[in-house]
């Protein structure tokens, strides 16, 4: 989209969560673990969870609105379907590249025990956002009216949230191969699992359409409000409720499966939305780092990991030389620096891909080309 027809205000939330996410990681590798029992460490871990819900809410907003205007070449089958399903193929293919045990096909194969495996088929944010939006972009062929399909993410996003305390405690590898298995719970690694997590991508499209609907077509500040209001309600309803002292049977009891953690942070998340459209509408923004990070994301996140947890220096990486060793104050100077690299990485590869595209996928094709080259000949 042009920069005046953009939405600003989902790209600053994005932006947003991309800067806090360098913040978690670099706290929880480096921190010293004695911190992590302090008061306020509690309070900055409830923040921190925030990240992955803006992100998937973010992901599911962005698809609906976008796929509007190509729906027909979806449809068709004609380049933006092969181009959108490129993008999903290249997400999951991310999502298992950063968990990969060794950066050695042979080695790998070799020397990989169990565990390593598990670890490797964990489900991170990026495989749910994979899954999701091969969801969200085959029912958006299959399902022509509007109405059908918005009722559809209505009902499968409910689904995915109501039936997680059903399935938590299911140990879904002694029934299936550990690759699928880890898509149902964080019995195995899984920090984001499609139960409950995707319901917020789901849900996410949901709140596309009524915007769409509302917000646009009609009074963009009074929508705006309401929303505010019914967030607001739905995130103090979903922590009072989460703290007494109600228990169904046969249910997980973990906070995670909970659907009240889910109504908690579905309300928080949808809340911050609100607040960055006040802001942009307010500001007029179209330019800031906080942009900058929120339009290149994938970049971003990818980027920083592979800086924090890659293994570059004999089998370790950053966290394996200086993990667990960092005072606050450390950690604080880590996450500015980082935070103000990835700003500049990001704008340079916005300039390059504004400046020439050509030469940019190009540079993309071949970094990927090289990186799969190395993988598949290196030895150790």
């Amino acid at each position: 989209m042009a920069t005046s027809n953009r939405l600003v205000f989902i790209d600053l939330l994005r932006g947003w969560a991309v800067l806090v996410m360098i913040e978690v990681h670099v706290f929880n590798a480096f921190i010293i673990p004695q911190m992590k029992d302090v008061y306020w460490f509690t309070v900055l871990n409830f923040v921190n969870g925030l990240v992955a819900p803006a992100f998937l809410f973010v992901s599911g907003f962005v698809f609906v609105i976008a796929s509007r205007r190509k729906l027909e070449e979806y449809r068709a089958f004609k380049g933006a379907f092969w181009k959108q399903l490129g993008r999903i193929l290249t997400i999951w293919f991310i999502g298992y590249g950063l968990h990969i045990p060794f950066y050695s096909l042979s080695k790998t194969l070799r020397e990989t025990a169990e565990i390593g495996w598990l670890r490797f088929y964990q489900v991170d944010v990026l495989h749910c956002i994979a899954v999701g939006l091969l969801i969200l972009f085959l029912t958006r062929i299959f399902v022509r009216d509007d109405k059908r399909y918005k009722w559809g993410l209505i009902i499968l996003g409910l689904f995915f949230v109501l039936v997680t305390p059903l399935i938590w405690e299911i140990d879904f590898l002694k029934y299936m191969p550990a690759l699928v298995a880890a898509y149902f719970n964080g019995l195995h690694f899984s920090m984001f699992p499609l139960f409950p997590w995707l319901g917020f991508m789901l849900l996410g499209g949901v709140c596309a359409f009524i915007y769409v609907q509302q917000g646009v077509e009609r009074d963009p500040q009074k929508f705006w409000l309401k929303i505010s209001q019914w967030s607001v309600a739905a995130a103090i309803v979903g922590a009072i409720a989460l703290e007494l002292p109600i228990k169904v049977p046969f249910v997980s009891t973990a906070v995670r499966a909970n659907p009240l953690f889910f109504m908690e942070r579905f309300g928080i998340v949808v809340l911050l939305l609100a607040l960055c459209w006040y802001y942009a509408e307010k500001r007029k923004t179209e330019q800031s780092f906080v942009l900058d990070a929120g339009r290149e994301s994938l970049l971003v996140y990818t980027a920083h990991l592979l800086l924090i947890y890659g293994t570059f220096w004999n089998e370790k990486g950053l966290s394996g030389l200086f993990g667990g060793t960092f005072s606050v104050l450390e950690c604080v100077a880590a996450t500015l620096g980082l935070a103000v690299l990835m700003v500049f990485f990001a704008k340079g590869w916005s300039w390059l891909k504004q400046y020439s595209k050509p030469t940019s996928r190009m540079f993309a094709y071949a970094t990927g080309i090289v990186v799969v080259v190395l993988f598949i000949i290196r030895t150790s």
